[in-house]
């Protein structure tokens, strides 16, 4: 056989091997979180998939929008913002203002819808579980220490802007636990009298590492000790 007509049959069987798997529409059989082509939804696990469905919201707020609305009943009071400039130099854009999760918190709060949508995940799937785990009760309260500020990195006069100029980082402090105990970055980090209360900021902090693309810790840098920041920039940097 002529090694044209060699190369045309083995052309022909992998097409029609090609042909039978887009015919059986094997990614209908992925579960949801890990289906390219499903929407993002509240309820799923976050994986690698679930990670590059959040970055294709960042510049749709209808569509990131959407996917707020598949909270569950009752577990997320929030209202969309129009965009709009609070101080001059910083614009926010997609941003939506959150009252409260499955937590309350000491104050609400403005941020990017993306980063909403990655916080409200992490709290379903990561955070209360944790807080089961190692301290046996849900956490009722987030004390944070704000999301927007139109300012540079460390409030320097020069230099890049902060995430928190774009309302793109959210700053967490105390977690309240409905049994009525307290967790402090600052004060727990490091406690060796309640190592339950390390073991879960520590495990928390590891947590969101998953879901946010930036987080820093006490471990960081002293501006950073009392404090976790969560932001949605860069792919991954924890520290």
């Amino acid at each position: 056989m002529k090694p044209v007509a060699t190369r045309m049959i083995k052309w022909a069987i992998v097409l029609a091997i090609l042909a039978g798997v887009l015919a059986s529409k094997p990614w209908q059989h992925l579960p949801p979180e890990w289906n390219p082509w499903q929407p993002l939804d509240i309820s799923h696990p976050m994986t690698p998939v679930g990670k590059w469905k959040l970055s294709q919201i960042k510049d749709d707020a209808e569509l990131c929008q959407a996917v707020l609305e598949t909270a569950p009943e009752g577990s997320l009071d929030y209202l969309p913002l129009e965009d709009y400039t609070p101080v001059e130099g910083c614009p926010l854009t997609n941003v939506v203002r959150i009252t409260r999760s499955q937590s309350t918190y000491n104050s609400p709060f403005t941020v990017t819808c993306p980063l909403a949508v990655a916080w409200v995940m992490f709290e379903r799937h990561q955070l209360q579980p944790l807080a089961q785990e190692h301290m046996g009760s849900s956490i009722s309260r987030i004390d944070h220490f704000g999301s927007f500020a139109c300012r540079n990195i460390y409030n320097r006069d020069s230099g890049r802007r902060s995430q928190h100029a774009t309302a793109n980082a959210l700053d967490i402090a105390t977690f309240r636990l409905e049994n009525g105990e307290q967790i402090s970055v600052l004060r727990d980090w490091d406690s060796s009298a309640a190592p339950n209360k390390a073991d879960f900021l520590r495990a928390v902090h590891d947590a969101a590492c998953g879901y946010f693309g930036t987080v820093l810790g006490p471990d960081y840098n002293q501006p950073h000790e009392n404090h976790f920041h969560l932001d949605g920039s860069g792919f991954g940097y924890c520290r």
